[in-house]
C-alpha cells in the first residue's frame, strides 16, 4: 500500500483521466494541491484574477468537450470566481470549480476565511459540495466531472476542505479514482420516440429544429449541418442572448413566425424564443421537446401550453441528434429549407457599400470585414465573441470554423481570457476575439498571463469610449438628454497598456490602417491588442426584404 495525501489523491485522479490542464489562482488553502500538482504533472496556468481562471476553463470546456478544471483558494478567493460561473451555467460548458475550503475540523469555530462555499455556489452550477475526507477525494472529482459532461452539460463546484487534503489515506492507490470513473453515463432517445419524431418531421410543411447552446461546443458543433442534410429539414443552434433576433443569424425571425412544428432539441423554451407565444411563433406552431431534464419539459408545457407540445421524451442532446442522422429521412421540402438557409445567411447588401472614409473612425461592419480576412487564412482559426453592441455586430459580420461567444446569459468581459483558452486548446490556430472598450477592463492584465505563458492571441478592441449596450438603452427608452453614467474617457490606449504587459499593441483610428495592424498583431507572436477606434452605433436589426433594416 502507497500512502497518499489526500491533495495526491486528487492530482492523481484527474492526470489518470487526461485532465491536466488547471486555470488556478493561488492562496493557502490550496497549496498542498499546487505541491502534488508536481508529481501528478498537472500543468497550472496561474492567472491574475479568479474570474479569469473560472471563464478559461469554460472556454476549454467547450472547445474540447472534457471538463474544464478551474481551481481557486477558500473565501474571498472562491467569491471572485463565483461570478463567472453563470456565463458557463448558461453556455453549458462543462467544467469544475475546484475551492480551497476553511478545515473540517474548524467548521463553526471561526476558522480563516470560513465560508459557506457550497451553498453560495449553487445558483450557479448544477451539483455543489463540500468534501467530507481525503479518501472521498478520488471519488468527489471524478463525480463531478461526470456531472458536469452528463445530461445538459454545464459547472460543477467542489471545495476542498484544507484538513482534507493534507490528511495521509495509508492505501492513496486504491482511493484514487480511475480514467472510466470520469465518464458520464448516455441517455438516447427511445426507439418508439424516435419514430414518433420522424413522422412528425415528414408530417409537416414548415419543419424547424432548434438546438441548444450544448450543439455549438467544438466537439459536436458540425453534427447540426449534419442533421440538416440527413433529416433534410432546417436545423439551426441558439446560443445567444439576443435570441430571435441574433445578428449572427441573419434574418431568422420572420422564417421561424412561420414553422409549423419546431423541434426543440436541447433548446430551452425560454426568453430567447420569446416563450413561444406570438408574433415570436405562431398561435398553430406545434412543438416536439427533447432535452435530458424533465425540469424542462415541464417548462416547456407551462410556456408552450400543453395543447401545442405534441410530443416530449427525455434524452440527451448529441446522442438524439446522431439518431436522426442514421434515421435519415430526407424529406422533401427543399423551398422551405432553401427559404430557412437564405434567412439565416441574410446581410443587408446596404452593408457591403460601407466605408467610413479617410478621417475615421471605423464602422463596424469594416472591422468585421478585416477580421474575417484574417481568420479566412486558416482552417483551424478561432473566433471570439464578447458581449454588447460591438459584439453583435462582430457576430453579424464574421464566420470561423469554430467559435466562442458570451452566450445565453449575456455577460461581458470573458473576452480575454476565453481567448487566452482558446489559444492554449488550439496552439496552431489563429485567435481573434472582438470586444468593447468597456468588457475589455474586466481581465486586461490577463495579458501578463499570456505574455508569461507564452500564448499569442489577438484581442481587438472597439473603442468607442462608452458602456454602449446601455447608452442605446437610456437613447431609446428615456432619450438623448437623459442619458448618463454610461461614457469612457475618450481614446484611452489600451495597446499601451498592452505593451507594457509584455505583449503587442496597435492603435487603429482609420480603416485604411486595420488590416496592416492586424497583419502586425498576428505576425509578433505575441498576445496583441489592436485598438480601434469605432463609430458608436446600435447593434444591427437584420430583417430580409426590408430596405433599411438593418442599421
Amino acid at each position: 500500500m502507497t500512502s497518499m495525501r489526500g491533495a495526491d489523491i486528487l492530482a492523481r485522479s484527474l492526470a489518470a483521466a487526461g485532465l491536466t490542464r488547471v486555470f488556478s489562482l493561488s492562496g493557502n488553502h490550496i497549496m498542498p494541491v499546487y505541491d502534488a500538482a508536481i508529481e501528478a504533472k498537472l500543468e497550472i496556468t496561474h492567472v491574475r484574477y479568479e474570474g479569469a481562471a473560472v471563464h478559461m476553463a469554460d472556454a476549454w470546456g467547450r472547445l474540447t468537450g472534457e471538463p474544464g478544471i478551474a481551481m481557486l483558494t477558500g473565501g474571498p478567493g472562491h467569491a471572485n470566481g463565483v461570478g463567472a460561473l453563470y456565463t458557463a451555467l448558461a453556455s453549458e460548458s462543462p467544467m469544475v470549480l475546484l475551492s480551497g475550503h476553511a478545515p473540517l475540523n474548524e467548521l463553526g469555530r471561526g476558522s480563516f476565511q470560513e465560508m459557506r462555499q457550497a451553498e453560495i455556489a449553487a445558483p450557479l452550477v448544477k451539483a455543489s459540495w463540500t468534501a467530507s475526507s481525503a479518501e472521498s477525494l478520488g471519488a468527489d472529482i471524478a463525480k463531478a466531472c461526470r456531472i458536469a459532461r452528463s445530461g445538459r452539460p454545464g459547472p460543477v463546484h467542489l471545495s476542498l476542505p484544507f484538513d482534507a487534503l493534507e490528511a495521509k489515506v495509508a492505501d492513496g492507490e486504491s482511493a484514487m479514482a480511475r480514467a472510466a470513473d470520469f465518464l458520464p453515463p448516455q441517455q438516447g432517445l427511445q426507439d418508439k420516440m424516435l419514430t414518433a419524431l420522424t413522422a412528425l418531421l415528414q408530417s409537416a410543411s414548415r419543419p424547424l429544429i432548434v438546438l441548444g447552446p450544448a450543439m455549438s461546443h467544438a466537439p459536436v458543433a458540425a453534427l447540426t449541418g449534419e442533421l440538416a442534410k440527413a433529416a433534410g429539414v432546417p436545423a439551426v443552434c441558439m446560443e445567444s442572448p439576443r435570441g430571435v433576433n441574433d445578428p449572427a443569424m441573419g434574418a431568422f425571425a420572420g422564417v421561424l413566425a412561420k414553422a409549423d412544428l419546431v423541434v426543440l432539441l436541447g433548446k430551452q423554451p425560454d426568453f430567447t424564443l420569446r416563450f413561444g407565444k406570438a408574433p415570436a411563433l405562431a398561435a398553430e406552431c406545434r412543438f416536439a421537446v427533447i432535452d435530458p431534464e424533465a425540469e424542462v419539459l415541464r417548462r416547456a408545457v407551462k410556456n408552450l401550453g400543453e395543447s401545442r407540445v405534441v410530443l416530449s421524451a427525455q434524452a440527451d442532446s448529441a446522442a438524439t441528434v446522431r439518431a436522426l442522422i442514421k434515421a435519415g429521412q430526407h424529406k422533401a421540402a427543399p423551398a422551405w429549407f432553401d427559404e430557412v438557409t437564405a434567412a439565416v445567411a441574410f446581410r443587408p447588401a446596404a452593408w457591403r457599400d460601407i466605408n467610413s472614409g479617410d478621417a475615421g473612425p471605423v464602422h463596424p461592419v469594416e472591422l468585421g470585414r478585416a477580421v474575417q480576412e484574417v481568420l479566412n487564412a486558416s482552417p483551424e482559426a478561432v473566433f471570439v465573441a464578447d458581449g454588447g453592441e460591438i459584439g453583435q455586430w462582430a457576430q453579424a459580420c464574421v464566420n470561423a470554423p469554430t467559435r466562442i461567444i458570451n452566450g445565453p446569459g449575456g455577460s461581458i468581459g470573458s473576452g480575454v481570457p476565453f481567448a487566452f483558452a482558446a489559444r492554449m486548446a488550439r496552439p496552431r490556430a489563429p485567435v481573434v476575439a472582438v470586444m468593447g472598450d468597456g468588457a475589455f477592463g474586466f481581465h486586461l492584465m490577463e495579458f501578463d498571463t499570456a505574455a508569461r505563458a507564452g500564448v499569442p492571441m489577438v484581442v481587438v478592441v472597439g473603442n468607442d469610449s462608452c458602456w454602449n449596450a446601455e447608452h442605446q438603452i437610456q437613447l431609446r427608452t428615456y432619450g438623448k438628454e437623459r442619458a448618463h453614467g454610461c461614457e469612457l474617457a475618450g481614446g484611452t490606449r489600451y495597446d499601451l497598456a498592452v505593451a507594457a504587459l509584455g505583449g503587442h499593441g496597435e492603435l487603429v483610428t482609420k480603416v485604411a490602417d486595420l488590416r496592416p495592424a492586424l497583419q502586425r498583431a498576428i505576425a509578433s507572436g505575441k498576445p496583441a491588442c489592436v485598438n480601434v477606434m469605432i463609430q458608436r452605433l446600435a447593434a444591427p436589426t437584420v430583417t430580409a426584404g426590408t430596405p433599411g433594416a438593418a442599421h
